[in-house]
């Protein structure tokens, strides 16, 4: 019996994709560059935004204007990270089952803190008890450390935690911090590529994350 849900952020509980492609899209329109399709982003997401922006950028990090961009980038967002997001189908309704079930539930993500802050407070409220992201002196995942802060932050016991995102970071994570993982297909990742990650299933929709954790 799990007492603790550690959930990734983007492709997990919120579709986070629309306002990801607008941002990049500002960002390559302002500095003359190609832009991008939603799938396109999909594909670029996960291992955080200097990873999101390189992949983005027809030269890479290599670009000589890199941290202008970047800077760009962010300001975007932040105006703008909740023009079309909006929490999965079922989600909330997961959530609160799991808090009335008296289980501890966390945001783990790769997205800067302060925009995991704002999203977790402003979507999820109190049924979120810990959200870690990404700050300048820590590691994005796999790295496991936020998987760590989050399970500090709660007490909570690593061996009854269980993680849950959407692609092969989120699986590598889980590895490296010792926990069970379960991948959700509705995220940013195809099933074919969680299929081949290690863990203890992969779901469809919430009814069946639902129906694992009972």
């Amino acid at each position: 019996m799990y007492k603790t849900l550690l959930f990734d952020m983007d492709g997990t509980v919120l579709d986070t994709l629309g306002d990801l492609t607008a941002a990049i899209n500002y960002t390559m329109e302002k500095f003359g560059q190609p832009k991008h399709t939603l799938e396109e982003v999909k594909s670029y997401v996960g291992d955080g935004i200097v990873k999101l922006l390189e992949r983005s950028i027809p030269n890479g990090r290599g670009a000589f204007n890199f941290d202008e961009q970047l800077e760009t980038y962010k300001e975007y967002y932040a105006a703008h990270n909740r023009d079309l997001t909006r929490p999965y189908d079922g989600i909330l309704e997961l959530m609160k089952t799991a808090k009335d079930e008296g289980l501890n539930v966390g945001i783990v993500s790769n997205k800067h803190q302060s925009a995991v802050t704002e999203l977790t407070e402003y979507y999820f409220g109190d049924l979120v008890d810990v959200a870690v992201g990404n700050r300048p002196d820590s590691k994005p995942k796999p790295d496991p450390a936020v998987v760590f802060e989050a399970l500090n932050e709660l007490g909570a016991d690593p061996g009854t935690a269980l993680y849950i995102g959407d692609s092969d970071v989120d699986a590598r994570t889980a590895k490296a911090a010792g926990l069970d993982c379960v991948l959700v297909a509705w995220g940013f990742r195809d099933r074919a590529v969680l299929e081949k990650q290690k863990s203890v299933a992969v779901v469809d929709n919430v009814d069946e994350l639902m129906a694992f954790l009972h």
